[in-house]
C-alpha cells in the first residue's frame, strides 16, 4: 500500500492489510455496452411473439398506413422514445377504428328484426331497408376487423397460431355464415353479433395498447428529461446556445442553476447539489464539486457548474438504463413462455370443442342455424386475449418499477429466478463496507475526551493521504469537531508524525512509535489494543508530552444499511454468505457484527467463482452481488449476479441485474420485487385461463340439455372475454402498488 511522505510511521500497522483493502480503480469503459441492434431483435422474435410482448409485425404496419405515421419517426433525442411511439401510434388506431365501427355499428343494430324484437320497436320499412343492416355490418368487417386478419397472416405462416387466429377464424365465421343467410334464409343472420365482437375486440385491443403505453411510460418520461439545447462555452469564455446532438467529448459547457445536464461529464468548475433521483431513485440531492462526475439528464440545484463532456447520445448513463429497460421489456421470462404456449394449446383447444360442439348439435337438432351459432361462440370465447395481455403487461409495470427504485434488469429470467434464490453471497469491500477506512472505535485515558484526543490526532494527520489518516478526518466531520491548531509537522519514518501543539509535543502512529518512545499502555488502552487485535483492525496512539492520551481502532467501516438488509433477507428466508479476499479476523469481525451465515475469507479473485460453485454443489440457488468487474466470473456462474452500485456503468456484461447505488437494502428489493411480479404472472394466468376453461362449455352449449336451457351468445362471449381483460390489466396495475424495502 502507497504511504504518504509525511505518515511512514504507518507502514508498521498498514502493512499487514497490504492489498485488503485497496480499491482497484474499475475501468468501466471496457465493459461499455454496444447500443442493441433492435431490428435483429425483432427478427429473432416469432411474430406471434411480439405481439404477445405488446409489439407488432411488419404487416401490421402496412395495413395501418398513415393512421399512425408518426411511428416511424424518432424523436429528438435519437429515438429513445420509439418503443413509447409504436404503443401509442397503435393505441391510436385502435382508438380511432374502434370509435368509427362503433357509429357504424349503430344503425346495424337499430335494423337488426332481433334487436326490434328483444327491445320491443320497429322502424318505417322501404325499400332496400333490408339491406342497410348488412351493408354497414360488411363495411365494420373490412375496416374494424382487417387488422386482425392480417395480423393473423403471420401466425399461420409461422404455424404458430394464436390469439389473431381466434379473432380472425371468429370474426370471418360469422361474416361469412351471415353472407350466406342474407340470401339464403333472410332474418337468421347474425351480422350484428359480427359487429358488436369486432367492437370488443378493437375496444379490448385500444386498452391493451393503453395500458402497455402507460406501463413503459417510464422510457418516454427518461426521455423527456433530456434537455434539447446546451450552453457551450467557447475558447474565448463566451457561450453559445447548441442542440445537445451538436455536443461532441471535450466540450465545456454551462450548466446554470435549475437546468438540466445535458451530457454526461465532469464538473470542473462551481459546485452545486444535482438531482440524480431519475437515475438512484434516491430523493436526497448528491454534491457535486470539481472532479466530480454527473449524468445527462439530471437537474442541477442552485450553483453553477462548467462540465467537461465525456458521453453523449447513446454512450450516456441514460441511454443506457433506456436500453435496459427496453430490452428487458422485450425479453421473455420462463412464465412469459410458458403464456404463449398456453395460447397455442388453446387454439388446438378452441379447434377441438368447435369441432365436438359442432358433432353434438348436428347430432341433437340436425344441421341449422344453431349449429354455426355455436361453433361460432366458442371460437369468440376461447380469444386468448386476456392470456396474451397477462405477462407482457406485468413485465413492463416491473422493469419500469424496478427502474425507479434503481434496479435496472438486463434479463427478465435473473429477476424471474430471484424468487427461488436459497442463499446470497455478498462480496465485503465497497458493497456490504464503505471501502474506505473509517474510526470504528476509540479508547481515551483519564483526564482526555473522545472529542479532545480527535481533534488534535485529525491536525496531526491534517496533510496526509493515507487511508488511515483520512479515516480519521472522516471520523472528525461526522461529529463536527475542527482540528486543533498545530504546527511544526516532522515525520518519523516508520513509526508516526510529531507536531506541537500549545507548546505540547505531540504524536500519532502505530505500535512501533510506542517501541521507538519505549512506553507502555495504560491497562484499559492494552485491552482496546488485545480486543481490535482480534477482529484485525488496525490501531493508532495519540502522545502528548510522552504520555498515551487515546487509541484509535479503524477498519473498513461498514455500511449502516448492510445489517438491516441481511435482517430482512433472513426474514425473507434467504442465507446470507460474505465473500473477501481480507484475513479470516476481519471478515469474521464483520459477518459477527452483520449476523451473516457463512464466511468465505483469504479468497483471491479469480477463486470466488469456485465459492460459488461449491454452494450450488449443495443444490442452492446461489446469487452474488458484488462490484460487476473484479467479480465478473462469480457473477457469472452465480444463478443470479446482482452488479452494485454501477449506475453509471449500465453496460456490466456480467450480471442479469444491475444496481445503481452501492446500498445493500436495494438487494432486498431485487427478491420482493421478484415475488411481487410473479405472484402477479400467475394470478393474471390464472384468471386468463380459468375464464376459458369455464366460458367455453358454456359457449358450446353444455347447460342447453337441462333446465335452464342457457345458450352464451357470440356477443355476451365478446363481452365475459373483454371483462376478463380488463380484470387482467387491473391485476397487473396493482403491481405499481407493491412497497419495496426503504
Amino acid at each position: 500500500m502507497e504511504t504518504h511522505d509525511k505518515h511512514t510511521d504507518h507502514t508498521d500497522h498498514a502493512a499487514g492489510d497490504q492489498g485488503e483493502h485497496q480499491m482497484e480503480a474499475a475501468d468501466h469503459s471496457k465493459h461499455q455496452m454496444e447500443a442493441m441492434d433492435h431490428s435483429k431483435h425483432e427478427e429473432a422474435m416469432d411474430p406471434h411473439a411480439a405481439h404477445q410482448a405488446g409489439g407488432h409485425d411488419a404487416m401490421e404496419h402496412e395495413a395501418h398506413g398513415a393512421e399512425h405515421g408518426e411511428h416511424g419517426e424518432q424523436g429528438e433525442h435519437g429515438g429513445h422514445g420509439a418503443h413509447g411511439v409504436d404503443h401509442t401510434g397503435h393505441e391510436i388506431m385502435f382508438r380511432n377504428r374502434f370509435w368509427g365501427s362503433l357509429v357504424l355499428t349503430i344503425p346495424v343494430l337499430l335494423f337488426s328484426p332481433m334487436i326490434q324484437r328483444w327491445f320491443g320497436f320497429s322502424l318505417p320499412s322501404f325499400p332496400g331497408s333490408q339491406w342497410i343492416g348488412p351493408l354497414f355490418a360488411i363495411a365494420i368487417f373490412f375496416y374494424g376487423g382487417l387488422p386482425f386478419l392480417q395480423m393473423a397472416v403471420p401466425e399461420v405462416r409461422s404455424r404458430k397460431p394464436g390469439m389473431m387466429t381466434l379473432i380472425s377464424l371468429a370474426i370471418s365465421v360469422a361474416f361469412i355464415y351471415s353472407l350466406f343467410a342474407l340470401f339464403f334464409v333472410p332474418g337468421s343472420g347474425f351480422f350484428w353479433e359480427m359487429a358488436t365482437l369486432i367492437d370488443v375486440m378493437l375496444l379490448g385491443h385500444w386498452l391493451e395498447m393503453r395500458s402497455i403505453r402507460q406501463a413503459s411510460g417510464a422510457l418516454n418520461e427518461l426521455a423527456k428529461l433530456m434537455p434539447d439545447t446546451a450552453e457551450r462555452i467557447l475558447p474565448d469564455g463566451s457561450t453559445e446556445m447548441v442542440q445537445v446532438t451538436q455536443l461532441k467529448k471535450g466540450d465545456l459547457v454551462l450548466v446554470r442553476p435549475g437546468a438540466s445536464i445535458p451530457a454526461d461529464g465532469e464538473v470542473v468548475e462551481g459546485r452545486s447539489d444535482v438531482n440524480e433521483a431519475m437515475i438512484t431513485g434516491e430523493s436526497k440531492p448528491v454534491e457535486k464539486q470539481p472532479g466530480d462526475q454527473v449524468i445527462a439528464g439530471t437537474i442541477n440545484g442552485d450553483g453553477s457548474l462548467r462540465v467537461r463532456v465525456t458521453a453523449t447520445g447513446d454512450e450516456t448513463a441514460l441511454a443506457g438504463i433506456m436500453r435496459l429497460v427496453e430490452e428487458a421489456q422485450m425479453s421473455k421470462s420462463d412464465t412469459q413462455i410458458l403464456a404463449d404456449k398456453a395460447a397455442g394449446w388453446l387454439f388446438y383447444i378452441a379447434i377441438a370443442a368447435a369441432v365436438i360442439t359442432s358433432i353434438a348439435w348436428i347430432v341433437a337438432v340436425g344441421f341449422d342455424l344453431t349449429v354455426l351459432e355455436r361453433v361460432v361462440t366458442v371460437l369468440v370465447i376461447a380469444c386468448p386475449h386476456a392470456l396474451g395481455l397477462a405477462i407482457p403487461l406485468v413485465v413492463a409495470i416491473s422493469t419500469a418499477l424496478g427502474a425507479r427504485n434503481g434496479i435496472l434488469v438486463r434479463d427478465r429470467l435473473a429477476l424471474e429466478e430471484a424468487r427461488n434464490v436459497d442463499i446470497v453471497i455478498f462480496d465485503k469491500t465497497g458493497t456490504l463496507t464503505e471501502g474506505e477506512f473509517g474510526v470504528v472505535a476509540m479508547e481515551t485515558v483519564n483526564g482526555w475526551d473522545e472529542e479532545q484526543a480527535l481533534a488534535l490526532a485529525t491536525a496531526v494527520e491534517g496533510d496526509s493521504e493515507h487511508l488511515i489518516a483520512r479515516g480519521i478526518r472522516r471520523a472528525a466531520e461526522e461529529r463536527g469537531i475542527n482540528p486543533s491548531p498545530v504546527s511544526d509537522f516532522e515525520a518519523i519514518k516508520g513509526r508516526g508524525i510529531r507536531a506541537t501543539y500549545d507548546g505540547h509535543t505531540v504524536y500519532v502512529g502505530g505500535p512501533r512509535l510506542l517501541e521507538m518512545l519505549e512506553l507502555d499502555l495504560p491497562d484499559n488502552l492494552a485491552r482496546f489494543t488485545e480486543e481490535v487485535g482480534r477482529k484485525g483492525q488496525s490501531v493508532v496512539y495519540l502522545v502528548q508530552d510522552g504520555e498515551i492520551a487515546a487509541a484509535f481502532a479503524l477498519a473498513d467501516v461498514v455500511r449502516p444499511e448492510s445489517k438491516r438488509a441481511v435482517q430482512r433477507l433472513h426474514e425473507m428466508g434467504i442465507e446470507v454468505a460474505m465473500l473477501t479476499g481480507d484475513s479470516r479476523a476481519v471478515a469474521e469481525a464483520v459477518a459477527e457484527e452483520l449476523g451473516i451465515d457463512t464466511v468465505f475469507a483469504e479468497v483471491l479473485p479469480e477463486h470466488k467463482d469456485q465459492k460459488v460453485a461449491e454452494l450450488q454443489a449443495q443444490g442452492k440457488m446461489v446469487a452474488m452481488v458484488g462490484d460487476g468487474v473484479n467479480d465478473a466470473p462469480a457473477l457469472t456462474r452465480a444463478d443470479v449476479g446482482i452488479a452494485i452500485g454501477s449506475g453509471t456503468d449500465v453496460a456490466i456484461e456480467s450480471a442479469g441485474i444491475i444496481l445503481v447505488q452501492s446500498n445493500p437494502l436495494d438487494v432486498v428489493k431485487i427478491f420482493e420485487l421478484s415475488r411481487a411480479t410473479y405472484r402477479k404472472m400467475i394470478q393474471n394466468l390464472i384468471w386468463a385461463t380459468g375464464y376459458n376453461v369455464i366460458a367455453i362449455p358454456l359457449a358450446a352449449g353444455v347447460l342447453a340439455p337441462f333446465g335452464s336451457g342457457f345458450l352464451l351468445s357470440p356477443a355476451v362471449g365478446a363481452l365475459f372475454m373483454s371483462l376478463s381483460t380488463v380484470i387482467v390489466a387491473f391485476n397487473a396495475q396493482l403491481l405499481r402498488r407493491a412497497r419495496l424495502a426503504a
